[in-house]
């Protein structure tokens, strides 16, 4: 049995000129494809924000991004720097178009959350290399024969060249350089391999070389490109060294805590490594004794990734083991979920309080916005505060009422009716507040100092 027969590409390679023909128009950007190109971005960018992967495939279907891209990859193949030229600065407007797109849309809508869609674009790595090597790979045989098939669209998702471009909108929507630098260099990555497989498929393809090429300038740019290949790859080689060494650690972590924090009657609810080279483990159940917690410290040198590190348990009360021991709780998932409740009260509470801080800050910083004013429009007022405040009736059946309260100090005597009139119709519309209570107080009389 033959197998070679199965790899030869001959017979399904259409004619070369044909192909080249067929790269150059696609990387031209005009017209419909701005167009093409902004609509897209605009429904990935809805579907990063909903972080809905549906939709943001269909608008990596939609994108014309991958023309000049490949389009680059053939320019330096075949020698032409003219097509190089052309689709080089298409690529760069297309980015441009997009990034601006991104942000506008990032500027004016009204969900702000960082999605999981939206961080897996932000810390590129040495796999996104790969994917997009492997992507601009099978997009130049796909361009190269008769029967194209569905394999352009399958590698405009795998190589995923739109949402990293709406990731660095939402950057620099948000202010958030980090997210801006992480997803463009994403989508730099992918610019660069994709590049670099087309050129090395039109290599292989021994598709046709112009012949009226400077040689010194053909030096230059195959320099050029071996120099940013090189610069590509090593932070994106130092990121995945990052995130292998992170899986490793915490798969350590999982290991050491299965294996050595077993004990009978106490279940591990959560782990979590500090700053302070301290493994803090939060248990539930039996009490650990200190010699449990000073053999697991003795035993985590055995892990090499872990030395260095000690074990500090953090228990309960003592009440629910011994509950626990004598079957009045019988099951440890009924203690888990006795703790898990505990933990989402705190985190209401802790909402509450929050909520409360920046009410208290709105307030605050409304009085000194409108204070200015306040002393040009009333020149006898010395002093303006806000603040919001509950009013309980003394009857037991009255519900409270939320307030806001303005308290204006004046000279004495020196505000009249009518100004108090126009003080209240100011104050109600410069404050936006729904509920108002305005106290008037006198300002104290300067204290009289005699001359020395």
């Amino acid at each position: 049995m033959d197998i070679k027969k199965y790899f030869i590409l001959a017979d399904d390679l259409c004619a070369r000129e044909e192909a080249i023909e067929s790269i150059e128009k696609n990387a031209t950007f005009r017209g419909a494809s701005v167009w093409i190109l902004i609509f897209a971005i605009f429904i990935a960018s809805l579907g990063l924000n909903v972080n809905s992967t549906a939709v943001i495939i269909g608008a990596m279907l939609v994108s014309p991004l991958m023309g000049p891209i490949i389009g680059m990859g053939l320019a330096v193949g075949i020698n032409d720097f003219g097509l190089l030229s052309r689709a080089l600065r298409n690529y760069l407007v297309a980015t441009v178009v997009a990034v601006l797109t991104a942000t506008v849309y990032f500027l004016v809508s009204p969900l702000q959350d960082t999605g999981s869609e939206l961080l897996a674009r932000t810390s590129p790595t040495l796999y996104d290399v790969l994917i997009a090597f492997m992507g601009g790979a099978a997009g130049i045989l796909a361009l190269c024969v008769r029967e194209k098939g569905n394999v352009l669209p399958g590698v405009a998702i795998a190589t995923a060249l739109m949402p990293p471009l709406c990731t660095a909108g939402f950057g620099l929507a948000q202010g958030n350089m980090g997210y801006f630098l992480g997803a463009f260099f994403l989508y730099f990555i992918n610019t660069v391999f994709i590049a670099l497989a087309t050129l090395l498929g039109v290599k292989l393809m021994k598709l046709p070389s112009r012949k009226y090429i400077d040689a010194a300038r053909k030096k230059l740019v195959h320099r050029s490109l071996v120099l940013v290949v090189v610069a590509t790859m090593i932070p994106a080689a130092i990121m995945t060294w990052s995130i292998v060494k992170k899986s490793y650690f915490d798969n350590q972590v999982q290991t050491f805590v299965r294996q050595q924090l077993n004990w009978e009657g106490t279940q591990v609810l959560t782990q979590d490594v500090g700053a302070d080279s301290t493994l803090r483990v939060v248990v539930v159940g039996r009490t650990v004794s200190e010699a449990n917690i000073e053999a697991a410290n003795k035993a985590i040198t055995a892990y090499p990734l872990l030395r260095g590190y000690s074990v500090k348990v953090l228990q309960g009360n003592e009440s629910d083991s011994l509950m626990a021991l004598r079957g009045i709780i019988t099951n440890v998932s009924e203690v888990q979920k006795k703790s898990h409740e505990l933990i989402r009260k705190e985190a209401e509470e802790n909402e509450r309080l929050t909520e409360q801080i920046r009410d208290y800050e709105r307030w605050e910083n409304k009085a000194r916005e409108m204070a200015p004013d306040a002393r040009l429009f009333f020149p006898s007022v010395t002093s303006l505060s806000l603040s919001s405040t509950l009013q309980v009736s003394t009857q037991p059946d009255a519900e409270p009422l939320r307030l806001t309260t303005a308290i204006v100090t004046v000279e004495a005597g020196s505000l009249a009716e009518a100004e108090k009139e126009k003080m209240e119709q100011w104050l109600r519309q410069r404050s936006g507040a729904d509920s108002l209570q305005i106290v008037y107080v006198a300002a104290e009389p300067k204290p009289y100092k005699e001359a020395e």
